[in-house]
């Protein structure tokens, strides 16, 4: 009996340890910015050191037995880090017209457009008659309308600070991206999941992952970032850089990995809203970043959407587990997975 306790303390504990991580990793690439860092430079050479220190992967878990990287296999890895680097691209982009509790929000949209690209790419069945279809249209239509309200009306602040974030048009285009970030992290999930398919080793995908993406971004870097002194990096940019590559790629990677084998995805998809919070305080304390109304009803909107598609997927596998279904084959056999990769978009 205290073994379970303490188990589900740990793990409770570690989820709130791993949202801690994602926000203010969130809030420390935006102060970099905010400080005059290049984005583009930054997310190069946070990609350099996260491909470093996935290296040892590479070398230990590669041996005789391990599945062939043949070239249709780097294909795909390519494909996946291409989608990768535009899910940096877009988040650091809109980071820099709008703020972490904005970024942190959107995320919550990514349950929605996995549902239907998994549909689009018919991974997954919409049943009509089935309770947990119908939640996760409902779940997602709601999410989306959230979406709207949090990208397009920012309204006025609801604390106290006075304002020094970007006007309503860079808001509402940093909110542009981002909603095209979390459609990209969903476009992740897919390919991914075709991937572990046929080649499981998620460490090696990982390795590779990080090296296609550091390609991309040396050479967006190259071509856009023309002044040398943008090159160097100062105290707030290297704070960033070894902060978005620890913490996120290591930290937060293996805490979600350690937590969905113990308690399952569902648990660990419940306390994504939980960063939205985390972010608010940590970007009204660090940066003076206002709570504004339209943040505030879209983030609540977004969060119930949210809850609603998690309850249909709840329902769908709890259908699984009593009887045979035809819902759905490869997301829910690989969604023990999904995490490792996706929730490295910063």
């Amino acid at each position: 009996m205290w073994r379970r306790a303490w188990s589900s303390s740990v793990t409770f504990v570690g989820m709130i340890m791993a949202m801690m991580a994602q926000s203010s990793a969130m809030v420390v690439i935006k102060f970099a910015m905010s400080q005059g860092s290049d984005k583009f430079v930054l997310v190069l050479y946070s990609n350099v050191l996260s491909t470093i220190l996935f290296l040892p992967c590479l070398l230990i878990l590669r041996r005789p037995g391990s599945p062939r990287l043949t070239s249709s296999v780097l294909i795909r890895f390519f494909l996946l880090s291409l989608t990768g680097f535009l899910v940096q691209i877009f988040a650091f982009v809109g980071l820099d017209y709008s703020s972490p509790t904005l970024g942190t929000a959107l995320l919550n949209l990514v349950p929605a457009f996995t549902f239907i690209l998994s549909i689009s790419f018919r991974m997954e069945r919409l049943e009509w008659k089935s309770s947990s279809s119908q939640a996760k249209v409902v779940g997602t239509t709601v999410s989306i309308a959230g979406a709207f309200v949090v990208a397009l009306y920012k309204g006025p602040p609801v604390t106290l600070l006075t304002s020094s974030s970007s006007p309503h048009s860079s808001w509402a285009l940093g909110g542009f991206f981002l909603v095209c970030d979390a459609l990209l992290i969903s476009l992740c999930y897919i390919i991914q999941a075709l991937i572990l398919r046929d080649y499981p080793l998620v460490q090696i995908v990982t390795f590779f992952y990080h090296l296609f993406m550091t390609v991309f971004s040396a050479l967006l870097a190259l071509v856009l970032v023309k002044d040398p002194k943008s090159w160097s990096l100062q105290e707030s940019s290297l704070v960033s850089v070894i902060y978005s590559s620890l913490v996120m790629s290591l930290l937060h990677t293996a805490v979600i990995i350690w937590c969905v084998k113990r308690r399952g995805p569902a648990y660990v998809a419940m306390f994504q809203p939980l960063g939205i919070i985390i972010a608010a305080v940590l970007g009204i304390i660090f940066l003076g970043d206002p709570l504004c109304r339209g943040s505030l009803i879209g983030a609540i909107v977004i969060v119930g959407g949210f809850y609603v598609v998690m309850w249909g997927k709840a329902k769908e596998s709890e259908d699984m587990a009593s009887g045979p279904s035809s819902a759905s084959e490869a997301l829910p056999q690989t969604s023990h997975k999904i995490p490792l990769l996706a929730q490295e978009q910063c």
